[in-house]
């Protein structure tokens, strides 16, 4: 069984077990989640679509750890102007562990 969830302005596709990073989310470490935007929800040839959402649907989640990802370099450049800006960015993020998908 999988679904497809929304969080962070990204979509992502999970199992029961699955580890993903997503978005900062403001829960403590070891806190279960509820994530109620579910796009949809598959079991083998049973495939559930939400117009947009499906409503009573529900992914639950256990919070492993807060974290800040890899710098991502930036760097700007004008050729012959005698012109360089360097930057970075580190974006922060929330990785959870799903532990259960409930269809509703």
């Amino acid at each position: 069984m999988y679904a497809v969830i929304k969080t962070g302005g990204k979509q992502h596709r999970v199992s029961t077990g699955d580890k993903l990073k997503v978005e900062s989310i403001d829960a403590s470490e070891g806190q279960d989640i509820q994530l109620d935007e579910v796009l949809m929800i598959g079991n083998g040839d049973d495939v559930t679509v939400g117009s947009p959402l499906i409503s009573n649907a529900s992914v639950t989640a256990r919070v492993i750890e807060h974290g800040r990802g890899q710098k991502v370099n930036i760097v700007k450049f004008r050729r012959r102007k005698h012109h360089r800006k360097q930057m970075g960015h580190r974006q922060n993020y929330t990785e959870l562990e799903i532990t259960g998908i409930n269809a509703g």
